[in-house]
């Protein structure tokens, strides 16, 4: 495949914005180097105008051709950063015969991402698709994708650059982009490598204007120098502008910004330039995704007479464009800038309405083009942004929609729809996770002129927006109020969702008993059947003690569509906080496979998270170990900050429980330093029980039973409902520092809400309690009866059971009994992974006069948690594809991180994994 140069074509005098750059051009070859050898990688560039980036992309690009490495380039161009997938298409074009290569699924992602026919895609599968496509191609020849500009691509297609660059460390493609400063750019801060390019030295600066205008006087050149700042593109250009005998070429000493000044410089090219062709730059500069034939009927519309490829020559000989005979090709980005400023506003708005013409077979350019040549307002066209944004949503341009309604709203002559534009606006953006963006839409509408619905939503910005802090109940009182106006104005779905949050609200931060029964008598008002899946959820959230047994009466006749990920994340939700965690895990696992099916990696998030918390306690460590990973960095990735602190809340959990207590203290420290809403009373409860753990790991139980005491005071911030959760931890720490009648009394209620709420976790630390704080001579029944709970159901606590049962034996004397309970316990540690826990009861064996070969190395401790997952999927029988699709990596990552697992097993085939994976038991 040849290298696609055509985007970066070289500015007269552009090897200046090479002129000191060695530090920049060695690292992009280190890149390009390790790209050829299969290591992938990327680089965000990012500098003023003129600094350079251009110039060390086209570079690299010249570089790797030279390597006979396949170059894609893409270029952002203001007008069309509001057109879905635009830069990705430009990027992926010369790709397009090696589609075939793809799945039929991904191939139909692309193709409607790019024509917008047929089934909308989402953008995480355009996503992948983009991801598999590269990475096919380059098992063929490494692959260069650049990208500049990048600050005015559309976000759908930075989106899906930032997901391929942070997903190709093991294929041979390097991903470089560049973006210019003070403007926002979607993928620097999104934990990409980046470079920030300086202004070049004095001495560096001196010799290159030297070099390129040894003309000067000493007066020109240090006001040249003063003026440039060591920008390398004004040292070339500025010089033009001042020996130039044009009165209009101003005086570089008028004191502008840099890219003014650059601007004027190539404005005054423009400005000398035929009449036809300064029409036809002008059409390329609004939209340079035309083909000539295009620009040159815009032109002509435009103009109001014929313009043919003869204008094209003009532009060429001032260097303003490329010699490209089939598009116009600006030789720089700042060229197409100065060309469209220049123009003035009667220009600008006859060459916009003339695209729309030619683009009348492009119904989603073409609105954009209609917009910028409205002067005042026009109902039709703000109709058509609407529909725009409608189809862009669902293709996950959700940026784009935003702005789409935007300015819908500065184009409508009635007050109520501008606000209403503008609150669906705020509404996208909070999707988003763009607050300060969703706060001014916000700030622009009218309260006065807002209706139910409006203030519904209204409420839905600002629990995203401003959440504030989860103790504040004048909220939960304006969504109660807001839930009730959608309900009475005929808006059920609307209300029920206010409900939700409500009671999430009134859960998280452990909210009074009067709020929470106003949030489930508003439920009874919605008229919704008392088995439906957020009905359920909203109630057990705001009453889980008095209504939990009817919600899990009701769950468990219920035949849910599993088909729906947000019907099993509601029901999955509802079991989780009433303590039957593995239904919950088994609704969560179901909702996860479909959030994976579907795309929807931020509610994929949500979902791994919250079910992973349940199967730390159903003993499946390894399978939550890996959702959390999962869970943390699609979190961050989607910008659902919150959630990755819960799934770093799980981490450090896990870490506590396998003796890992260095990693559990800073993973719950990174936890709570993360939390961005205060009054978050569950995290915060789980992020003292993760230290109480690792006290209790490391035999600090007075310092775990103070750490848990507070947990039960209701001064205490920590203080939540399922306090009750961490009962069998406080007695242990009790049993360990003789404090058990303490205990007893901080869990007295616990006998209560078991004859309240029978849900499984709490009548398992009921039975728990019971058993490790009684008294010696009353402990053998209670000891008994804990331990005939299933064992398969609650491993880590039966296993800490049974090391309760083999002290309470040897102080009966009865060493010899105490040895079955040790060994079970000793397996069952192994098995889960906890090496400490396993050393330990090991170390008791030996005192009880038994001894026992050391722990084997089980799979968990040579593979990664991602490895673990990768391998666990395969041992199934997925394919590379399959899993790939699954994990939203390319299946040849997958098949990479497969030829690193099997010699970590000792295996040499697939079919030999599931043995390798099971084959955890101990040597004994």
């Amino acid at each position: 495949m040849n290298g696609i140069l055509s985007q970066f074509v070289p500015l007269d005098g552009s090897e200046s914005g090479l002129v000191g750059r060695q530090s920049e051009r060695a690292l992009l070859e280190q890149l390009l180097d390790q790209a050829a050898n299969g290591q992938g990688n990327a680089l965000v560039l990012s500098g003023g105008a003129g600094i350079g980036k251009s110039a060390l992309l086209a570079w690299a690009c010249a570089d790797a051709t030279r390597r006979n490495m396949t170059v894609l380039t893409a270029l952002g161009v203001e007008p069309e950063s509001r057109m879905p997938f635009a830069g990705l298409h430009q990027l992926l074009l010369p790709l397009r015969r090696h589609a075939h290569r793809l799945e039929p699924g991904q191939r139909r992602a692309l193709r409607t991402a790019f024509d917008a026919q047929g089934t909308v895609p989402d953008l995480f599968s355009v996503a992948l698709a983009t991801l598999e496509l590269l990475t096919e191609c380059a098992a063929l020849t490494p692959v260069v994708a650049v990208a500049d500009d990048t600050q005015w691509i559309d976000r759908p297609s930075a989106d899906v650059l930032a997901f391929v660059a942070r997903r190709v460390t093991t294929d041979p493609v390097l991903i470089l982009t560049a973006s210019r400063t003070g403007h926002p750019d979607p993928l620097r801060g999104g934990g990409l490598r980046e470079m920030s390019l300086r202004p070049l030295e004095s001495t560096v600066a001196q010799a290159l204007l030297a070099a390129g205008a040894p003309q000067l006087t000493d007066a020109q050149r240090s006001l040249i120098l003063s003026q440039a700042a060591g920008n390398p593109l004004a040292l070339v250009e500025l010089p033009k502008s001042l020996i130039r005998p044009n009165p209009a070429a101003g005086r570089p000493r008028d004191l502008l910004p840099l890219n003014e000044r650059l601007e004027r410089a190539f404005g005054i090219r423009y400005t000398d330039l035929p009449a036809d062709s300064r029409t036809l730059l002008l059409a390329a500069s609004a939209d340079t995704s035309c083909d000539l034939p295009q620009l040159l009927r815009a032109a002509a519309i435009a103009g109001g007479t014929p313009v043919g490829t003869a204008a094209l020559q003009p532009a060429v000989d001032k260097s303003l464009i490329g010699p490209d005979t089939l598009r116009v090709q600006f030789r720089h980005p700042l060229i197409r800038s100065a060309v469209y400023t220049r123009a003035t506003v009667a220009e600008r708005l006859a060459i916009h309405a003339a695209l729309a013409v030619v683009l009348e077979t492009d119904p989603d350019r073409q609105v954009w083009h209609r917009a910028a040549a409205t002067l005042g307002t026009d109902e039709d066209v703000v109709s058509d942004l609407e529909a725009f944004a409608a189809r862009a949503r669902p293709r996950g341009a959700v940026t784009i929609a935003v702005t789409a309604l935007e300015r819908g709203s500065d184009l409508t002559a009635a007050p109520g729809r501008r606000t209403s534009l503008l609150l669906r606006a705020a509404e996208l953006a909070g999707e988003l996770g763009e607050r300060t963006a969703a706060a001014e839409l916000v700030q622009r509408s009218d309260p006065s002129l807002m209706g139910p619905e409006d203030r519904g939503r209204l409420a839905v910005v600002q629990e995203t927006v401003d959440p504030g802090e989860m103790l504040d109940e004048a909220r939960i009182r304006t969504l109660l109020e807001a839930a009730g106006a959608a309900r009475a104005s005929g808006h059920p779905d609307l209300a029920a969702d206010l409900l939700w949050r409500a009671a999430s609200r009134c859960w998280w931060g452990n909210l009074s008993p009067d709020l929470r029964a106003a949030v489930a008598q508003e439920v009874d008002h919605l008229g919704l059947p008392p088995d439906a899946p957020r009905t359920l959820a909203v109630m057990a959230y705001a009453l889980p003690r008095t209504h939990g047994n009817a919600v899990l009466s009701r769950m468990s006749t219920l035949t849910p569509d599993r088909s729906d990920p947000d019907v099993m994340r509601f029901l999955g939700g509802a079991s989780l906080i009433l303590g039957d965690f593995h239904t919950a895990s088994s609704y969560m696992s179901v909702a996860a496979d479909t959030c994976r099916s579907q795309g929807r990696l931020a509610l994929l998030a949500r979902t791994l998270g919250a079910g992973s918390w349940g199967r730390i306690w159903t003993g499946e460590w390894d399978r939550a170990g890996s959702e959390s990973e999962e869970a943390a960095a699609l979190a961050k990735e989607t910008g659902e900050t919150f959630w990755a602190t819960s799934a770093t809340t799980n981490l450090a959990m896990l870490a506590a429980l396998r003796g890992e207590h260095d990693i559990a203290l800073a993973l719950a420290q990174n936890a709570q330093d993360s939390l961005n809403i205060t009054g978050v009373r569950f995290l915060l409860n789980s992020i003292q029980q993760v230290r109480a753990v690792t006290a209790i790991g490391t035999g600090r139980y007075e310092e775990a039973f103070d750490i848990l005491r507070r947990l039960f005071d209701p001064a205490e911030a920590t203080f939540h409902e399922m306090r009750w959760w961490v009962a069998p931890d406080l007695a242990d720490a009790a049993a360990h520092t003789g404090r058990q009648e303490e205990a007893r009394t901080i869990l007295a209620g616990l006998e209560h809400l078991a004859d309240q709420l029978s849900s499984p976790m709490i009548q398992m630390c009921l039975h728990y309690t019971r058993a490790v704080l009684a008294d010696d001579d009353n402990a053998e029944l209670p000891l008994k009866q804990a331990l005939a709970i299933d064992p398969s159901r609650w491993p880590p606590y039966r296993a800490r059971l049974l090391l309760a049962h083999s002290r309470w034996l040897r102080r009966q004397r009865r060493t010899v009994e105490s040895r079955a309970p040790l060994r079970e316990a000793r397996d069952i540690f192994d098995t889960l992974g906890a090496p400490h826990w396993s050393d330990h009861t090991r170390q008791l064996l030996r005192s009880a006069g038994e001894s026992s070969t050391p722990r084997s190395p089980s799979a968990r401790d040579r593979l990664s948690p991602q490895e673990l997952q990768i391998a666990t999927l395969a041992a199934t029988g997925l394919t590379n594809r399959q899993i790939s699709q699954r994990l939203y990596l390319s299946h040849r990552t997958i098949g990479s991180h497969l030829y690193r697992i099997f010699p970590k097993l000792g295996i040499t085939t697939r079919t030999q994994l599931a043995d390798a994976l099971s084959s955890l038991e101990p040597t004994v």
